[in-house]
């Protein structure tokens, strides 16, 4: 039985035009090139790898990661502790690379359009700086997980990044961050699971895969949303956090594609991601 597909109808057209807008999204064929493999059956099973080499056959790195906004987002990686419970230290070098994102984000019509309709549906400040700050506290100011004594993660990293808790892998639903991990072999590809956002997608944009982080941690579901621009990602779950959309999944139709949209957030002042993810509305 199909599930029944309700879109919400102003975040399914803010996300459109923002969609429409992103020209600096990635081209399958142009920029990257996908080795699907096998189909993955079972969420419960990691041990089992349906793909014998990896997820992309390349990347066209020289091109892709030249782009400012790519370039800025690409040195934000390697800035975090993969494990819950270590107390992070943010060096002044990375606070500068946090706000060099934020500036190339913000010159980009994704962002601008974002800032706009955010003025008028959620009460945000017309100033482009308070609106940066508001983004910094958002995405990059740190917090303290259960069980740790100082400040151990924030949203950009458990969103883009990833981390470790335990044998799991939690997080990490950015196609750029998986791409630079599993070039180095840190990710262990093991297959997608069959999932449509529309009917004969002849560019899969939308994928459900499952790996494991160097044979230790088992990510047993991940969605990540292919060739995505970082503005791109940064403006939609921002825009569903600011909006309220934070306590679940809400059906988008994104252009073409049917998809789901889920955002947790906490705090009540100054609200924090959980986490915020794109899967695909169909199964």
């Amino acid at each position: 039985m199909e599930l029944s597909f309700t879109p919400d109808p102003d975040l399914s057209e803010q996300l459109t035009k923002l969609w429409e807008l992103d020209t600096n999204k990635c081209f399958p064929g142009v920029d990257y090139e996908l080795d699907l493999q096998g189909y993955v059956t079972s969420t419960r099973n990691v041990s089992r790898d349906y793909a014998y080499d990896k997820l992309f056959y390349w990347v066209d790195e020289e091109n892709v990661f030249e782009r400012p906004t790519y370039k800025a987002f690409k040195n934000l990686l390697d800035n975090y502790e993969l494990e819950i419970g270590t107390i992070e230290n943010v060096t002044f070098e990375e606070k500068k690379e946090n706000w060099a994102f934020l500036d190339a984000i913000m010159e980009t019509p994704v962002m601008q359009e974002t800032h706009k309709y955010l003025v008028s549906k959620a009460d945000v400040s017309e100033d482009e700086s308070d609106f940066k700050k508001l983004l910094h506290d958002i995405w990059f100011r740190m917090f303290r997980k259960k069980g740790c004594r100082g400040n151990d993660s924030c949203s950009f990293e458990h969103v883009f990044v990833g981390e470790g808790r335990g044998e799991e892998f939690i997080g990490l639903h950015n196609w750029i961050k998986f791409y630079l991990e599993e070039k180095v072999g840190n990710i262990n590809y093991h297959g997608y699971f069959r999932r449509e956002t529309v009917k004969d997608d002849d560019v899969p944009r939308l994928l459900a895969v499952q790996f494991d982080w160097k044979g230790i941690k088992g990510k047993p579901l991940c969605s990540i949303f292919i060739g995505t621009s970082p503005e791109f990602e940064i403006a939609a779950y921002t825009t569903s956090l600011l909006l309220g959309k934070d306590d679940g999944s809400t059906d988008i139709q994104l252009g073409e594609y049917e998809i789901e949209l889920t955002c947790h957030s906490f705090g009540y002042h100054r609200k924090k991601l959980g986490t915020a993810f794109i899967t695909a509305a169909r199964i």
